[in-house]
């Protein structure tokens, strides 16, 4: 099996995060690819796992990026090669086994909901047997950026739903994941995302940045184990 993790970018700014901490600390090697900016991503068949990220696009974008993407993905899945899909990552994820992505009920963005409850996603009872979310609580405090959601397919299993869009986390098939929520942000992205997002440059930045300072803690502790049970599942690092 190939010792190397396949990561695909939508846009620059949405990097790897937490997950290129861990891949360093783990001594893992990965081939980043960044489609914004024309790089072509490789076949996904000769790689230990996939994971896609985040950005601006919608799955049902006809344009070349996205359409060559959806072909990568059908390609990673039907090889059995484990995938992890973040925001536009599951939105892809779904599309690409005939699921659909629709507008929001309502934007979901920052931190909190509109009564000013946090964002929080709590796992179905599939969830809490699942691979993905071994050792977990049952509810995480999670991070929103997206307008648009999943209807999931045949084949597909909910595993966290959230209050305003339900489908937060969806398993497809027995390896394949995607989460609608964002738990691989460094401090240091979040702080780019502040002022590159025309949604989040529409929210108090220093009320988003105390908020994110105040759980840090407890956000990069739920990112790294999700992210470390991902690269159990590829083989690159021992369960």
């Amino acid at each position: 099996m190939n010792n190397k993790l396949l990561i695909v970018q939508n846009i620059s700014h949405e990097g790897p995060g937490i997950l290129a901490d861990l891949l360093k600390e783990h001594g893992i090697d990965f081939k980043l690819c960044d489609l914004s900016k024309g790089e072509t991503a490789p076949d996904p068949a000769g790689f230990a796992g996939m994971v896609v990220l985040g950005g601006p696009q919608s799955a049902n974008d006809a344009t070349p990026q996205i359409i060559s993407e959806l072909a990568l993905i059908k390609k990673a899945l039907d090889s059995g090669v484990p995938y992890l899909g973040i925001c536009l990552g599951l939105q892809l994820l779904v599309k690409a086994r005939g699921g659909n992505v629709v507008k929001c009920p309502r934007q979901e963005i920052g931190f909190r909901e509109p009564d000013g409850e946090p964002f929080m996603v709590e796992l179905t009872d599939d969830d809490k047997r699942d691979a993905l979310f071994h050792g977990m609580p049952e509810r995480l405090r999670v991070f929103q950026l997206h307008g648009e959601t999943v209807e999931l397919a045949d084949g597909m299993t909910l595993l966290a739903t959230g209050r305003g869009c339900t489908n937060q986390v969806v398993r497809v098939g027995s390896n394949a994941w995607g989460l609608q929520c964002h738990f691989e942000m460094t401090p240091e992205m979040f702080e780019s995302w502040i002022g590159i997002d025309a949604d989040l440059k529409a929210m108090n930045r220093n009320e988003l940045l105390a908020e994110f300072d105040a759980i840090s803690e407890e956000y990069a502790e739920t990112g790294r184990s999700i992210l470390l049970n991902f690269l159990a599942v590829t083989g690159l690092v021992k369960a």
